[in-house]
Protein backbone atom coordinates (compact mmCIF):
# COMPACT_ATOMS: atom_id res chain seq x y z
CA UNK A 1 0.00 0.00 0.00
CA UNK A 2 1.62 3.51 -1.10
CA UNK A 3 1.28 6.09 1.44
CA UNK A 4 -1.29 8.23 -0.58
CA UNK A 5 -3.63 4.96 -0.16
CA UNK A 6 -2.77 4.87 3.55
CA UNK A 7 -3.26 8.77 4.10
CA UNK A 8 -6.60 8.90 2.71
CA UNK A 9 -7.25 5.67 5.33
CA UNK A 10 -5.95 7.97 8.01
CA UNK A 11 -7.98 9.54 10.78
CA UNK A 12 -6.58 13.31 10.83
CA UNK A 13 -9.97 14.54 11.37
CA UNK A 14 -10.36 12.79 15.24
CA UNK A 15 -6.42 12.97 15.72
CA UNK A 16 -6.90 16.51 15.55
CA UNK A 17 -9.82 17.12 17.31
CA UNK A 18 -8.00 14.96 20.19
CA UNK A 19 -5.32 17.24 19.96
CA UNK A 20 -7.22 20.56 20.73
CA UNK A 21 -9.55 18.71 23.64
CA UNK A 22 -6.55 16.84 25.01
CA UNK A 23 -7.04 16.73 28.74
CA UNK A 24 -4.35 18.26 31.16
CA UNK A 25 -4.61 14.53 32.55
CA UNK A 26 -3.43 13.08 29.21
CA UNK A 27 -0.85 16.27 28.03
CA UNK A 28 1.03 15.38 31.85
CA UNK A 29 1.02 11.40 31.16
CA UNK A 30 2.61 11.38 27.77
CA UNK A 31 5.13 14.09 29.11
CA UNK A 32 6.93 11.65 30.91
CA UNK A 33 5.85 8.56 28.55
CA UNK A 34 8.62 6.28 27.17
CA UNK A 35 6.91 5.39 23.77
CA UNK A 36 4.46 7.12 21.36
CA UNK A 37 1.45 6.26 19.58
CA UNK A 38 0.11 8.69 16.48
CA UNK A 39 -2.59 9.54 19.38
CA UNK A 40 0.53 10.59 21.97
CA UNK A 41 1.63 12.77 18.68
CA UNK A 42 -1.42 14.24 18.91
CA UNK A 43 -1.22 14.80 22.86
CA UNK A 44 2.16 16.17 22.41
CA UNK A 45 1.46 19.19 20.37
CA UNK A 46 -2.11 20.15 22.43
CA UNK A 47 -2.40 23.35 23.49
CA UNK A 48 -2.64 21.21 26.84
CA UNK A 49 0.95 19.81 26.60
CA UNK A 50 1.70 24.06 27.01
CA UNK A 51 2.31 23.57 30.11
CA UNK A 52 4.87 20.70 30.10
CA UNK A 53 6.85 22.78 27.23
CA UNK A 54 10.28 22.94 29.76
CA UNK A 55 9.91 19.05 30.42
CA UNK A 56 9.61 18.26 26.83
CA UNK A 57 12.59 20.18 25.60
CA UNK A 58 14.76 18.62 28.52
CA UNK A 59 13.57 15.34 27.44
CA UNK A 60 13.85 16.07 23.39
CA UNK A 61 17.43 17.24 24.54
CA UNK A 62 18.81 14.58 26.74
CA UNK A 63 16.93 11.92 23.75
CA UNK A 64 18.98 13.48 21.17
CA UNK A 65 22.45 13.75 23.07
CA UNK A 66 22.02 9.92 23.76
CA UNK A 67 21.03 9.26 20.03
CA UNK A 68 23.29 11.47 18.04
CA UNK A 69 26.05 12.56 20.20
CA UNK A 70 27.41 16.32 20.26
CA UNK A 71 27.35 16.77 16.42
CA UNK A 72 25.86 19.46 14.00
CA UNK A 73 24.94 18.64 10.48
CA UNK A 74 26.20 21.80 8.74
CA UNK A 75 25.24 22.51 4.69
CA UNK A 76 24.15 24.82 1.95
CA UNK A 77 21.60 25.22 -0.20
CA UNK A 78 23.03 25.06 -4.06
CA UNK A 79 20.49 27.02 -5.92
CA UNK A 80 20.94 26.02 -10.14
CA UNK A 81 17.84 27.60 -11.54
CA UNK A 82 15.14 29.74 -10.30
CA UNK A 83 13.05 29.16 -13.30
CA UNK A 84 9.42 27.33 -13.47
CA UNK A 85 5.94 26.21 -14.48
CA UNK A 86 4.03 26.08 -11.38
CA UNK A 87 1.97 28.82 -9.83
CA UNK A 88 2.29 28.28 -6.02
CA UNK A 89 1.46 31.70 -4.90
CA UNK A 90 3.34 31.29 -1.74
CA UNK A 91 6.71 30.91 -3.76
CA UNK A 92 9.25 33.32 -4.99
CA UNK A 93 9.79 31.48 -8.07
CA UNK A 94 5.88 31.42 -9.18
CA UNK A 95 5.77 31.16 -12.56
CA UNK A 96 3.74 34.53 -13.11
CA UNK A 97 6.04 36.54 -10.35
CA UNK A 98 7.76 38.75 -12.53
CA UNK A 99 11.07 38.63 -11.49
CA UNK A 100 14.58 38.00 -12.33
CA UNK A 101 15.90 34.65 -13.67
CA UNK A 102 18.77 32.63 -14.60
CA UNK A 103 19.94 29.08 -15.12
CA UNK A 104 23.72 28.27 -14.17
CA UNK A 105 25.22 26.35 -16.24
CA UNK A 106 27.35 23.36 -14.70
CA UNK A 107 30.62 25.41 -15.20
CA UNK A 108 28.82 27.99 -12.90
CA UNK A 109 27.70 25.82 -10.37
CA UNK A 110 30.94 25.02 -10.16
CA UNK A 111 32.13 27.97 -9.59
CA UNK A 112 29.14 28.24 -6.92
CA UNK A 113 30.60 24.82 -5.34
CA UNK A 114 33.78 25.86 -4.72
CA UNK A 115 33.11 29.07 -2.95
CA UNK A 116 31.13 26.98 -0.30
CA UNK A 117 33.60 24.45 -0.60
CA UNK A 118 36.21 27.22 0.56
CA UNK A 119 33.92 28.06 3.44
CA UNK A 120 34.13 24.91 4.88
CA UNK A 121 30.70 22.78 3.21
CA UNK A 122 31.14 19.27 2.16
CA UNK A 123 27.03 18.74 2.08
CA UNK A 124 25.73 20.62 -0.43
CA UNK A 125 21.75 20.51 -1.36
CA UNK A 126 21.38 21.50 -5.12
CA UNK A 127 17.94 23.35 -5.38
CA UNK A 128 15.73 24.37 -8.50
CA UNK A 129 12.51 25.50 -9.87
CA UNK A 130 10.67 22.80 -11.70
CA UNK A 131 11.07 23.28 -15.42
CA UNK A 132 11.49 20.19 -18.08
CA UNK A 133 13.08 23.46 -20.88
CA UNK A 134 15.61 23.84 -18.16
CA UNK A 135 16.11 21.63 -15.51
CA UNK A 136 16.11 18.30 -17.00
CA UNK A 137 17.42 14.97 -15.59
CA UNK A 138 20.06 14.74 -18.02
CA UNK A 139 21.23 18.51 -16.62
CA UNK A 140 21.04 17.67 -12.81
CA UNK A 141 22.91 14.13 -13.38
CA UNK A 142 25.82 16.49 -15.03
CA UNK A 143 25.63 18.66 -12.21
CA UNK A 144 25.83 15.76 -10.12
CA UNK A 145 28.63 14.17 -11.77
CA UNK A 146 30.59 17.29 -11.48
CA UNK A 147 29.85 18.11 -7.91
CA UNK A 148 30.68 15.14 -6.70
CA UNK A 149 34.54 15.23 -7.62
CA UNK A 150 35.04 17.12 -5.20
CA UNK A 151 31.77 17.49 -2.46
CA UNK A 152 31.39 14.16 -0.80
CA UNK A 153 27.78 14.23 -0.19
CA UNK A 154 25.24 15.66 -2.81
CA UNK A 155 21.22 15.69 -2.34
CA UNK A 156 18.44 17.44 -4.62
CA UNK A 157 15.14 19.41 -4.05
CA UNK A 158 13.71 19.77 -7.17
CA UNK A 159 10.70 18.74 -9.20
CA UNK A 160 9.29 15.43 -8.75
CA UNK A 161 10.18 12.88 -11.31
CA UNK A 162 9.43 9.23 -12.00
CA UNK A 163 11.49 5.94 -10.52
CA UNK A 164 13.26 6.03 -13.80
CA UNK A 165 14.40 9.37 -13.96
CA UNK A 166 15.58 9.18 -10.50
CA UNK A 167 18.35 6.32 -11.25
CA UNK A 168 20.89 7.84 -13.29
CA UNK A 169 20.93 11.44 -10.83
CA UNK A 170 21.88 8.41 -8.33
CA UNK A 171 24.16 6.59 -10.45
CA UNK A 172 25.76 9.86 -11.10
CA UNK A 173 26.51 10.77 -7.47
CA UNK A 174 22.83 11.86 -5.36
CA UNK A 175 22.92 10.40 -2.44
CA UNK A 176 19.76 12.61 -1.08
CA UNK A 177 16.63 13.77 -2.22
CA UNK A 178 14.38 16.65 -0.19
CA UNK A 179 10.87 17.22 -1.53
CA UNK A 180 8.57 18.86 0.97
CA UNK A 181 4.68 18.70 0.85
CA UNK A 182 4.29 22.05 0.75
CA UNK A 183 1.18 21.20 2.95
CA UNK A 184 -0.97 18.16 3.24
CA UNK A 185 -4.36 19.61 3.48
CA UNK A 186 -5.81 18.96 0.17
CA UNK A 187 -8.09 21.70 -0.16
CA UNK A 188 -5.60 24.68 0.68
CA UNK A 189 -2.99 22.53 -1.12
CA UNK A 190 -5.81 22.87 -4.33
CA UNK A 191 -6.12 27.04 -3.95
CA UNK A 192 -2.13 27.47 -3.80
CA UNK A 193 -0.79 25.67 -6.86
CA UNK A 194 -3.34 27.00 -9.43
CA UNK A 195 -0.80 25.96 -12.53
CA UNK A 196 1.76 23.85 -13.44
CA UNK A 197 2.29 20.10 -12.79
CA UNK A 198 2.84 20.65 -9.21
CA UNK A 199 -0.95 20.77 -9.05
CA UNK A 200 -0.97 17.03 -8.55
CA UNK A 201 -1.28 16.39 -4.44
CA UNK A 202 -1.04 12.20 -5.09
CA UNK A 203 1.97 12.61 -7.57
CA UNK A 204 4.04 14.31 -4.86
CA UNK A 205 2.70 12.86 -1.78
CA UNK A 206 4.44 9.76 -3.55
CA UNK A 207 7.87 10.99 -4.54
CA UNK A 208 10.01 9.78 -2.02
CA UNK A 209 8.62 6.23 -2.47
CA UNK A 210 9.48 6.49 -5.83
CA UNK A 211 12.86 8.37 -4.89
CA UNK A 212 13.76 5.23 -2.33
CA UNK A 213 13.11 2.85 -5.19
CA UNK A 214 15.64 4.76 -7.55
CA UNK A 215 18.65 4.05 -4.93
CA UNK A 216 18.41 7.29 -2.75
CA UNK A 217 19.84 6.29 0.76
CA UNK A 218 19.16 9.99 2.03
CA UNK A 219 15.17 11.44 2.03
CA UNK A 220 13.65 14.22 3.28
CA UNK A 221 10.24 15.23 3.99
CA UNK A 222 8.33 18.63 5.58
CA UNK A 223 5.44 20.95 5.86
CA UNK A 224 5.62 24.72 4.88
CA UNK A 225 3.93 26.19 7.79
CA UNK A 226 1.66 29.02 7.22
CA UNK A 227 -0.56 27.62 4.59
CA UNK A 228 -2.59 25.58 6.97
CA UNK A 229 -3.37 24.65 10.91
CA UNK A 230 0.25 23.63 12.28
CA UNK A 231 -1.25 21.14 14.48
CA UNK A 232 -3.09 18.88 11.20
CA UNK A 233 0.04 19.42 9.15
CA UNK A 234 2.16 17.92 11.67
CA UNK A 235 -0.07 14.75 12.26
CA UNK A 236 -0.03 14.24 8.13
CA UNK A 237 3.57 15.46 8.67
CA UNK A 238 4.07 12.63 11.53
CA UNK A 239 2.19 9.55 9.58
CA UNK A 240 4.45 10.40 6.61
CA UNK A 241 7.45 9.77 9.11
CA UNK A 242 5.86 7.33 9.96
CA UNK A 243 5.25 5.45 7.10
CA UNK A 244 8.79 6.13 5.19
CA UNK A 245 10.70 4.88 8.32
CA UNK A 246 8.48 1.40 8.00
CA UNK A 247 8.59 0.87 4.37
CA UNK A 248 11.84 2.95 3.23
CA UNK A 249 13.59 1.57 6.31
CA UNK A 250 17.06 1.20 4.42
CA UNK A 251 17.20 5.62 3.79
CA UNK A 252 18.03 7.96 6.62
CA UNK A 253 15.02 10.32 6.85
CA UNK A 254 14.93 13.97 8.02
CA UNK A 255 12.44 16.28 8.59
CA UNK A 256 12.21 19.87 8.02
CA UNK A 257 9.93 22.31 9.62
CA UNK A 258 10.50 25.60 7.45
CA UNK A 259 7.94 28.58 8.24
CA UNK A 260 6.89 30.92 5.34
CA UNK A 261 9.39 34.17 4.77
CA UNK A 262 8.75 37.00 2.45
CA UNK A 263 9.00 36.17 -0.95
CA UNK A 264 8.30 38.27 -4.12
CA UNK A 265 4.65 38.00 -4.83
CA UNK A 266 4.34 39.41 -1.72
CA UNK A 267 1.98 36.66 -0.15
CA UNK A 268 1.02 36.63 3.33
CA UNK A 269 0.82 33.73 5.33
CA UNK A 270 -3.08 32.03 5.75
CA UNK A 271 -1.97 31.01 9.44
CA UNK A 272 0.60 31.48 12.18
CA UNK A 273 2.97 29.22 14.09
CA UNK A 274 4.50 30.93 16.95
CA UNK A 275 8.08 30.23 18.35
CA UNK A 276 6.38 28.26 21.33
CA UNK A 277 4.65 25.90 18.94
CA UNK A 278 7.27 25.44 16.52
CA UNK A 279 9.82 24.55 19.80
CA UNK A 280 6.59 22.31 20.92
CA UNK A 281 6.50 20.69 17.62
CA UNK A 282 10.08 19.86 17.64
CA UNK A 283 10.65 18.05 20.77
CA UNK A 284 7.38 15.98 20.11
CA UNK A 285 8.86 14.98 16.65
CA UNK A 286 11.95 13.99 19.09
CA UNK A 287 10.03 12.24 21.27
CA UNK A 288 8.22 10.17 18.79
CA UNK A 289 10.87 9.98 16.35
CA UNK A 290 13.76 9.39 18.27
CA UNK A 291 16.55 8.35 15.06
CA UNK A 292 15.41 11.16 12.61
CA UNK A 293 17.19 13.59 11.58
CA UNK A 294 15.54 17.29 12.44
CA UNK A 295 16.49 20.23 10.53
CA UNK A 296 16.30 23.60 11.13
CA UNK A 297 17.51 26.18 8.12
CA UNK A 298 17.87 29.59 7.84
CA UNK A 299 14.53 30.58 7.92
CA UNK A 300 14.86 30.76 11.41
CA UNK A 301 16.57 33.82 12.95
CA UNK A 302 19.82 33.92 14.51
CA UNK A 303 19.44 33.60 18.15
CA UNK A 304 15.74 31.80 18.03
CA UNK A 305 18.03 29.32 15.90
CA UNK A 306 20.57 28.80 18.99
CA UNK A 307 18.01 28.22 21.51
CA UNK A 308 16.34 25.77 19.43
CA UNK A 309 19.40 23.86 17.91
CA UNK A 310 19.91 21.89 22.00
CA UNK A 311 16.00 20.68 21.10
CA UNK A 312 16.39 18.23 19.35
CA UNK A 313 17.72 19.51 15.66
CA UNK A 314 20.57 17.84 14.29
CA UNK A 315 20.86 19.38 10.69
CA UNK A 316 21.29 23.09 9.85
CA UNK A 317 22.23 25.09 6.99
CA UNK A 318 24.56 28.50 7.42
CA UNK A 319 25.51 31.79 5.23
CA UNK A 320 22.56 30.65 2.73
CA UNK A 321 21.17 32.34 -0.63
CA UNK A 322 18.29 30.97 -2.17
CA UNK A 323 19.01 32.64 -6.05
CA UNK A 324 21.02 31.13 -8.41
CA UNK A 325 24.40 32.61 -9.04
CA UNK A 326 24.16 34.11 -5.01
CA UNK A 327 27.56 33.05 -3.56
CA UNK A 328 29.90 34.50 -6.54
CA UNK A 329 27.59 35.87 -8.73
CA UNK A 330 27.69 33.19 -11.27
CA UNK A 331 25.56 33.34 -14.60
CA UNK A 332 25.06 36.78 -14.05
CA UNK A 333 25.37 37.82 -17.74
CA UNK A 334 22.67 34.86 -18.29
CA UNK A 335 19.96 36.66 -16.38
CA UNK A 336 16.52 37.73 -18.22
CA UNK A 337 13.16 39.06 -17.18
CA UNK A 338 9.80 37.01 -17.19
CA UNK A 339 6.13 38.11 -17.05
CA UNK A 340 3.85 35.68 -16.61
CA UNK A 341 6.19 32.68 -17.60
CA UNK A 342 7.46 35.28 -20.88
CA UNK A 343 11.05 36.30 -21.56
CA UNK A 344 10.65 40.35 -21.66
CA UNK A 345 13.91 41.83 -23.27
CA UNK A 346 16.04 44.38 -20.58
CA UNK A 347 17.53 47.38 -22.22
CA UNK A 348 21.29 47.96 -21.72
CA UNK A 349 21.75 49.69 -18.75
CA UNK A 350 18.61 48.91 -16.94
CA UNK A 351 18.01 48.87 -13.27
CA UNK A 352 17.78 45.48 -13.04
CA UNK A 353 20.97 45.65 -14.35
CA UNK A 354 22.18 47.32 -11.06
CA UNK A 355 24.57 44.92 -8.88
CA UNK A 356 27.68 44.96 -7.22
CA UNK A 357 30.82 42.92 -8.48
CA UNK A 358 30.72 39.30 -7.77
CA UNK A 359 26.95 39.74 -6.63
CA UNK A 360 23.52 38.22 -9.07
CA UNK A 361 20.56 39.84 -9.54
CA UNK A 362 18.64 36.84 -10.02
CA UNK A 363 15.59 37.02 -7.96
CA UNK A 364 16.01 34.43 -4.79
CA UNK A 365 13.21 32.12 -3.71
CA UNK A 366 12.78 33.91 -0.39
CA UNK A 367 14.43 36.36 2.33
CA UNK A 368 16.81 34.29 5.04
CA UNK A 369 16.44 35.52 8.26
CA UNK A 370 20.10 34.17 9.37
CA UNK A 371 22.55 35.56 7.75
CA UNK A 372 25.49 34.76 9.46
CA UNK A 373 28.72 33.48 8.00
CA UNK A 374 29.47 29.79 8.11
CA UNK A 375 32.38 30.35 10.58
CA UNK A 376 30.37 32.58 12.54
CA UNK A 377 27.58 29.76 13.04
CA UNK A 378 30.46 27.32 13.02
CA UNK A 379 31.91 28.97 16.57
CA UNK A 380 28.09 29.53 18.07
CA UNK A 381 28.18 25.88 17.76
CA UNK A 382 30.89 25.41 20.11
CA UNK A 383 30.05 27.96 22.17
CA UNK A 384 26.94 25.42 23.03
CA UNK A 385 29.10 22.45 23.35
CA UNK A 386 28.47 20.95 19.63
CA UNK A 387 30.76 19.38 16.95
CA UNK A 388 30.12 21.17 13.49
CA UNK A 389 30.31 18.01 11.49
CA UNK A 390 31.48 19.21 7.62
CA UNK A 391 31.33 16.28 6.29
CA UNK A 392 29.97 12.49 7.37
CA UNK A 393 29.49 10.81 4.39
CA UNK A 394 32.53 9.71 1.55
CA UNK A 395 31.38 7.21 -1.69
CA UNK A 396 34.41 5.15 -0.55
CA UNK A 397 32.28 3.70 2.55
CA UNK A 398 30.22 1.95 0.13
CA UNK A 399 32.61 1.13 -2.96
Amino acid sequence: MSFVQEFNKLPLEALWERSLAASDAEARRCASAGQWSMADFANLISPAAGPYLEELCQRSQALTRRRFGNVIRLFAPLYLSNECVNNCQYCGFSRDNPILRVTLSVADMMREARALQEQGFRNILLVAGEHPKFISEQYLADCVRALRVEIPSVSLEVGPMETAQYRPIVEAGADGLVVYQETYDRAVYAAMHTAGPKRDFDWRLETPERAYAAGFRRLGIGALHGLADWRREALSLAAHADYLLRHCWKAQLTISLPRLRPCAGEFEPLTQMGDRELTQLICALRLVFPDAGLVLSTREPARLRDGLIPLGITMISAGSHTEPGGYTGAGREKTHRTERGRIVDLAPGASEWAAAEGTTNATGQFDIADDRPPREVEAMLRRLGYEPVWKDWDAALTA
